[in-house]
């Protein structure tokens, strides 16, 4: 066994133990923290342009992006082990990478209210999901409590940090909310769901609402 192989095994009792959980039950636990902790990459809009003081934070976002998708390709060629993939994701580029894309993505490449609403929903939403569909009487609660949550963290996105119009705001964050947990509950092997959960709903929401009703965007 190698030494990656045991610190890992050691990080997973540990953090398992923390939740009264197996090895397996570990990583989840910090799968699901990490992802929510990408709410956070919200803060972006808040910072200052000169923030950085050398840099643009645009560029600054994708520096990053380009540190977590070198150290994948480092992953990939090394074959080291990282604490919290799956088994599947050992010979595939993780599922981590495709996360940071979304983000990443969303933020510079959509309006405000839409990056907030896509962000917030997959952030948050995504986990719950993933816990939901698991063996057990949580599958009686998906779709409905996935698609309550996101369509009101979107309306949150909309309304309050991009002041759409209430009215508007809430059927657009229920449209959304469907088409994200569409694109969410199909696993395909060459389209990361993170990926899909972001930018599907982003498109909508950008078409319907900043194109068609002409929306502040």
């Amino acid at each position: 066994m190698s030494t990656a192989t045991v610190h890992r095994s050691r990080f997973r009792r540990w953090l398992g133990s923390r939740f009264g959980l197996d090895e397996a039950g570990g990583d989840r636990v910090a799968r699901r923290i990490t992802h929510g902790a990408g709410a956070l990459l919200l803060l972006y809009f808040v910072l200052p342009e000169g923030f950085f003081v050398v840099l643009p934070k645009w560029e600054v976002l994708l520096l990053a992006l380009g540190a977590v998708w070198a150290l994948e390709g480092v992953r990939l060629a090394v074959r080291f082990e990282l604490p919290m993939l799956r088994p599947y994701e050992e010979r595939r580029v993780a599922s981590y990478a495709f996360y940071a894309i979304a983000l990443v993505g969303a933020v510079l490449l959509f309006p405000e209210p839409i990056a907030a609403a896509v962000i917030l929903g997959t952030a948050l939403v995504d986990p719950v999901a993933g816990e939901l569909r698991r063996a057990g009487t949580g599958r009686r609660l998906y779709p409905g409590v996935p698609f309550v949550m996101y369509t009101l963290l979107a309306c949150v996105g909309l309304s309050i940090i991009g002041a759409w119009p209430l009215p508007w705001a809430l059927p657009l964050a229920g449209i959304a909310a469907v088409v994200a947990l569409a694109a969410e509950y199909p696993k395909i092997p060459w389209v990361d769901d993170d990926l899909s959960m972001t930018f599907a709903p982003a498109i909508a929401l950008y078409v319907i609402g900043g194109l068609a009703l002409r929306l502040p965007i």
